[in-house]
């Protein structure tokens, strides 16, 4: 990429991926974004968006691009704004609110900003969900009043310390939700999977292993 960067938002759709926000080697929060072209191999800088952010989100929607949450600001305060970013405009609007991480939590327990884990996103038929650990809630966006519903319930047995070691992601049709129980010294990782199309969620158990490994981040290729 032109300018390293690490804790950015990120999504690819079809031969291109978008880079936005995330951090330099000094520390500077950053507002710029970079596209990587996988078929000419090439990079480009796109313009920045209208508020520099860290630890944040991206997802391609309605063929554009989304970054949403994050940490920014003079105080490093967690943001509760997404921007949409128009490929063929080449231009960047900010949505209020549209981050699922509620502030309340962080300020209630005290935690700093950081302790959260990026907004926990996935785009499944043009439909935006996201998976609120804090109250093993599932939730949608609405498009057109720009609000979080409830739509149900998370797997009972998907554990996570501030959203980190939960991996939510599309595959398909499906949201896909990787995480599972720990106690000292073991813990499982479970694959549970959910086709909205179907209905009302009801979470279908893919696959389990023990591990006492941690969720660390999670990929989807091929589906």
């Amino acid at each position: 990429m032109k300018e390293p960067r690490c804790l950015f938002g990120s999504a690819s759709l079809r031969e291109i991926a978008i880079l936005a926000g995330g951090c330099n080697s000094r520390g500077t929060i950053l507002s710029s974004a970079e596209l990587y072209d996988s078929e000419l191999g090439i990079w480009k800088t796109l313009p920045s968006m209208k508020k520099p952010r860290k630890m944040c989100s991206g997802v391609f929607m309605d063929g554009k691009f989304y970054v949403i949450g994050g940490i920014g600001g003079t105080e490093s305060k967690l943001l509760t704004c997404g921007e949409e970013y128009n490929l063929e405009t080449e231009t960047w609007t900010e949505i209020p609110n549209m981050s699922p991480v509620r502030t309340d939590v962080a300020r209630e327990s005290n935690l700093p900003a950081t302790s959260e884990a990026p907004p926990l996103i996935a785009v499944v038929n043009n439909e935006l969900y996201a998976a609120d650990y804090a109250d093993m809630a599932l939730r949608k966006y609405d498009k057109n009043n720009k609000v979080w519903t409830t739509v149900g319930r998370l797997p009972e047995r998907a554990d996570s310390m501030n959203g980190w070691g939960l991996a939510f992601r599309a595959c398909g049709d499906r949201l896909i939700v990787i995480g599972g129980p720990r106690t000292v010294g073991q813990g499982y990782i479970e694959v549970n999977s959910w086709v909205p199309s179907d209905g009302p969620p009801q979470w279908v158990l893919l696959g389990r292993k023990q591990s006492g490994s941690f969720v660390y981040n999670c990929a989807v290729m091929g589906c």
